[in-house]
C-alpha cells in the first residue's frame, strides 16, 4: 500500500499558493470550491510515481507543526532551500544525509505547517 493523496491546511490561500509556486516553480492553478472547503491542487502527472495533493482552506483544518509530515521529492534540496525564507517560510533543518536513501531538509511553510524535502541519493 502506498499513500496517494495529502492535504496541507492553510489560513491564507493566496499566500500559500504564492509560497509553493515560488519555491517549486509550479503553477498552483485556480482554486476549487467543494462545500465549505477551498482547494488549490499541486500539479499531477498521471504517468509518474508518487502522491499528489492540495492546499486546503477549511474551518476544521488548522496548520500545525504536529502530526503527519509530507515530504516533497526534489532534484536538489539546495536549489529549494534559499527560496523558502524569501517566500515567507522558515528553514528548520538544513540538508542532511540519510545515507543510502539520499538527503532531507525540513521547513515551515507560510502557513505554519512543518513540511520536508527529499533528494534521492
Amino acid at each position: 500500500m502506498r499513500a496517494n493523496w495529502f492535504e496541507l491546511p492553510v489560513n491564507d490561500m493566496n499566500r500559500a499558493k504564492e509560497f509553493y509556486s515560488s519555491i517549486f516553480d509550479v503553477d498552483m492553478g485556480d482554486d476549487f470550491a467543494m462545500g465549505t472547503s477551498v482547494m488549490s491542487f499541486f500539479p499531477f502527472v498521471t504517468d509518474q510515481e508518487g502522491a499528489t495533493g492540495t492546499l486546503i482552506k477549511q474551518e476544521s483544518y488548522i496548520p500545525s507543526h504536529e502530526g503527519a509530515l509530507v515530504y516533497f521529492a526534489v532534484k536538489e534540496i539546495n536549489d529549494v532551500l534559499p527560496k523558502i525564507t524569501s517566500a515567507g517560510g522558515k528553514v528548520i533543518n538544513e540538508k542532511m544525509s540519510i545515507g543510502e536513501h539520499g538527503f532531507v531538509a525540513h521547513f515551515e511553510d507560510s502557513e505554519g505547517n512543518r513540511v520536508a524535502l527529499h533528494q534521492s541519493a
